[in-house]
């Protein structure tokens, strides 16, 4: 176990290139698993995530090829439906993608509940209820789900999701590919992420539409075939480091981004008193002045994301006046890191779904620890802008989704050390 080392107060400056987007690479490469054949997926994030749905992918028989630490070659020929393994299913949120993808090709399915970060309940109901839609007979228990093909088997069919779910969209995705008929869904996820699984499937031979609209619809085929698909840039890992730049009062160019992707934490932080320069492929963010107090309230895409709820709570605790941070969609996920910021200075009061943040001048230096991904990335964000030495505890959560971080916030000028306990 390590932990991060940070000598706070020093603005960023300089160039950052973002990796390929965490959400996308751990939803493709299970949704590769209904190919017969080879896929070759590049600008992967060399990230815990990516290599433990790895290895549980080689448990289960694919052939993996590493020609470079950013591509990915899997060999799917000789995979037979082995059911992934459970103890490293139970390490990783996103195993649950591997439901659809054994569904779709095989016609049934027995994988372990998922782990990952544990900042909020996040059911799967969703889910369940879009396999049952497609025709499974469903077994849910406390440790494992089970799926088999109904009386009248696995079809296409109309499903409207309860709540907009980002992984029961997936995972219906993937499950109809390959099933007879047209899959509908309604009231579907829009994140760039769900487009991108889209553009993936479809690169290999799919029929799917409407992705990015609250209506997807995926007309069934026989057989994906193989070929090459390049991951998008990741929204969220883009959006930490434009926090940590105007936290410190930097100025950072974040190249390799979609800036269309990026308006809804751009415009937040432009309101805050940043100055946003938009080019086609990269972003240049730099604070000129004193921060601002807003109003936030967290919202499925397009609106502003959850996974940056945490970063731009520092940028608050940094800003004149009195801010507000409304959680909509995971509500207690306040409380994994607004606590490690009031031991650092930040003044928070939390009422009910709301963060109510008064602006200081300066944060301190403090041993904290991380719950989970984005509130360790919250925490180092803190550590980067606050005055004296911060020590970042549970860093196992950061590294699970930001490739190379000590690296690339070193050659920003920040003063950051990985120390092994």
């Amino acid at each position: 176990m390590g932990r991060y080392e940070i000598k706070g107060g020093k603005p960023l400056n300089g160039t950052v290139t973002i990796s390929g987007a965490k959400n996308a690479a751990v939803a493709i490469l299970p949704a590769a698993l209904l190919v017969n054949g080879c896929c070759r997926i590049e600008n992967v994030p060399d990230i815990s995530d990516v290599r433990i749905l790895l290895a549980i992918l080689e448990d289960m028989g694919v052939k993996i090829q590493r020609p470079d630490e950013s591509t990915v070659i899997l060999d799917n020929s000789g995979f037979t439906g082995k059911s992934p393994n459970e103890e490293l299913v139970r390490k990783l949120r996103a195993s649950y993608y591997l439901m659809g993808a054994l569904l779709g090709r095989f016609g049934k399915a027995f994988v372990a509940l998922p782990g990952g970060c544990n900042f909020a309940s996040r059911p799967i109901d969703q889910h369940i209820k879009g396999f049952a839609a497609l025709g499974a007979d469903v077994v849910e228990t406390e440790d494992y789900v089970s799926m088999t093909p109904g009386p009248n088997g696995l079809r296409g069919n109309r499903i409207s999701l309860d709540v907009v779910s980002v992984g029961a969209t997936v995972n219906i995705m993937i499950a109809a590919t390959l099933l007879p008929g047209q899959t509908v869904i309604e009231n579907a996820a829009k994140e760039p992420h769900i487009v991108d699984l889209a553009n993936f499937l479809n690169t290999m031979g799919a029929h799917i539409s409407g992705a990015g609209t609250d209506t997807v619809k995926i007309r069934g085929v026989d057989a994906l075939r193989g070929g090459t698909y390049a991951i998008i840039p990741d929204q969220i890992e883009a959006g930490t480091y434009m926090a940590a730049a105007v936290a410190t009062g930097g100025n950072v160019l974040i190249k390799n981004v979609i800036p269309k992707h990026m308006e809804c934490i751009t415009s937040k932080l432009a309101e805050m008193g940043a100055e946003v320069i938009n080019y086609d492929d990269a972003i240049r963010i730099k604070r000129p002045g004193p921060l601002r107090h807003t109003t936030v309230k967290t919202h499925p895409y397009p609106g502003f994301p959850t996974d940056m709820q945490a970063q731009i709570c520092v940028c608050m605790a940094l800003a004149s006046g009195v801010s507000r941070l409304t959680e909509s969609v995971y509500e207690t996920r306040f409380f994994g890191y607004c606590s490690e910021l009031e031991s650092m200075g930040a003044d928070i009061q939390i009422t009910g779904k709301t963060a109510i943040i008064t602006g200081t001048d300066t944060l301190y230096g403090a041993t904290v620890s991380a719950h989970d991904l984005r509130a360790g990335a919250a925490l180092v964000i803190a550590g980067l802008a606050a005055e004296g030495t911060t020590w970042v505890k549970n860093i196992h959560y950061v590294e699970r989704g930001y490739e190379r971080i000590i690296e690339k916030l070193a050659a920003l000028g920040a003063t950051i050390r990985r120390v092994e306990d």
